[in-house]
């Protein structure tokens, strides 16, 4: 009995990376954007979709310990997170051309301050370059009842655009995106 190739082909992938501790993720306004384009249920053009990586607590205090208050963070694990606007955008009263960045926060324990830069491609915050900020906006921290275990960002409908919310341990922040 001969043996399929497509067992023989696995002794070929010696190298085959690991799960990551903290996997990628998508965020999209309108959410669910793929499944609705699929579905042909679409409504409203593509405006915003966002691409980070989703830490986990682990048992971990995170904000002020694990993320010292005041210092750059990535916004999620490994590469920076990127946001890509398919329309202009404004956001903390500054028009952002539509294009692809990074994003990153400063947290804090009463308000993060949010920036949007040109840098993209780059791993975590270890060479951010402050001059590449296209805006910073301060937040306040909504502090929330259940303790979330995964980094998570998504988007909700505003009146006049769409929110950024990013939720951890216990806190959350909205960013106002309008279109």
């Amino acid at each position: 009995m001969s043996v399929p190739t497509y067992l023989l082909a696995q002794d070929s992938l010696k190298n085959i990376p690991v799960l990551d501790k903290s996997p990628m993720d998508a965020s999209y306004y309108p959410a669910n954007f793929p499944l609705l384009k699929i579905r042909d249920k679409v409504t409203t053009p593509l405006s915003v979709k966002l691409i980070y990586s989703r830490p986990q607590l682990k048992g971990r205090v995170m904000f002020g310990e694990m993320l010292p208050y005041t210092q750059v963070w990535r916004m999620g694990a490994n590469e920076a997170s990127e946001i890509e606007f398919f329309t202009d955008v404004v956001i903390g009263g500054k028009k952002i051309k539509k294009g692809e960045y990074s994003i990153y926060a400063i947290p804090e324990p009463n308000e993060w301050t949010i920036i949007v830069n040109t840098e993209n491609d780059i791993w975590g915050s270890f060479k951010y370059d402050e001059n590449k900020d296209v805006v910073r906006v301060k937040v306040p921290v909504t502090e929330i009842a259940n303790s979330i275990e995964s980094f998570t960002i998504y988007f909700d409908e505003a009146k006049e655009g769409c929110n950024l919310i990013a939720a951890w341990d216990k806190v959350m922040v909205k960013l106002p995106i309008q279109f």
